[in-house]
């Protein structure tokens, strides 16, 4: 959607195949944010496992700070993240690291530590993996997703990062659920693509909305005859056009998860009546399309998808 953008805003002056290079280079560097920021819960550890140490070593060291609690410090599905070696390799790399940024490991930290769920982590009887996985879960999701220090760090460092985040956090909880207590340094990532069919997909859709553009513009209007085509919203437009090649180029994806995708990113790229006029004109330009026989699903349970 935003390379789309990004082409249609350039007046031209950039080629489809300039854009579409650019397209995969930014999704090479969500790729990067996945593997910076799964290294960050190991930094995370080690910082808590510093404090630890330092405390041990104060002149008049208290009982605590002799006889620390190192559950999070030893938690399990940390230290096979640890030693991961593809992670290990890919930071290598690229050069990935949150080695100039102590605040923001200091800070999560802190914040992580205040919380409800570490004191009742760490107050734990047992060694548990399941508990383990499950902790740094929620520090993904409740700590790590919603330190805004982390989102200007990363805005800092690439334009490509500003609305990844979240995305990329669910893929990291993905990964961490995958994980089982056999696993050793050789685990496998969630790889870049689930396979070739995505990136056949990425160009396909990519390439198809560019060119059929005035194509299905003239669908969009037809069915929005009560609304003022010249007002409707860029963002809509484009969003409406991605739909109908989608629903068109792309027989195996039911017509449902089509809809339901593009009501999604309404909510969030353009007005905030956009979801309601978007549903609207699709249905009636899906219904078109399914009876002029444009719409043709094949594969099992997509025959008379509605």
């Amino acid at each position: 959607m935003q390379a789309i953008y990004a082409y249609h805003t350039q007046d031209g002056k950039a080629s489809i195949n300039a854009v579409e290079k650019e397209l995969f280079f930014s999704i090479n560097k969500t790729y990067d944010l996945y593997h910076y920021l799964l290294v960050l819960i190991i930094d995370i550890a080690n910082y808590a496992q510093k404090r630890i140490e330092l405390a041990q070593n104060k002149k008049l060291p208290s009982e605590q700070d002799l006889n620390p609690n190192t559950r999070f410090i030893d938690n399990q599905a940390i230290n096979l993240i640890r030693t991961n070696n593809q992670l290990l390799r890919y930071l290598e790399q690229n050069k990935l690291n949150w080695a100039i940024y102590p605040e923001i490991v200091k800070g999560l930290y802190n914040s992580m530590v205040e919380t409800e769920e570490y004191n009742s982590y760490i107050s734990l009887e047992g060694e548990s993996f399941q508990e383990d996985k499950s902790f740094i879960i929620k520090v993904y999701k409740n700590i790590i997703a919603n330190f805004e220090q982390l989102y200007t760090v990363l805005e800092e460092q690439s334009i490509y990062w500003n609305d990844e985040v979240e995305f990329v956090i669910g893929i990291i909880i993905k990964t961490i659920k995958k994980l089982k207590p056999e696993d050793d340094e050789n685990f496998s990532l969630l790889p870049l693509y689930k396979s070739e069919d995505d990136v056949e997909f990425t160009k396909k859709l990519f390439r198809s909305v560019i060119l059929k553009r005035s194509e299905y513009n003239k669908l969009i209007e037809q069915f929005s005859k009560n609304w003022d085509f010249d007002r409707i919203a860029f963002m809509d437009i484009l969003l409406l056009e991605m739909a109908i090649t989608e629903a068109i180029e792309f027989p195996g994806i039911p017509l449902k998860v089509t809809f339901n995708e593009y009501i999604e990113l309404s909510k969030f790229y353009s007005t905030k009546r956009s979801n309601v006029f978007i549903n609207g004109i699709l249905d009636k330009i899906f219904q078109h399309l399914k009876e002029t026989k444009k719409i043709v699903k094949q594969g099992r349970g997509l025959i008379g998808d509605i």
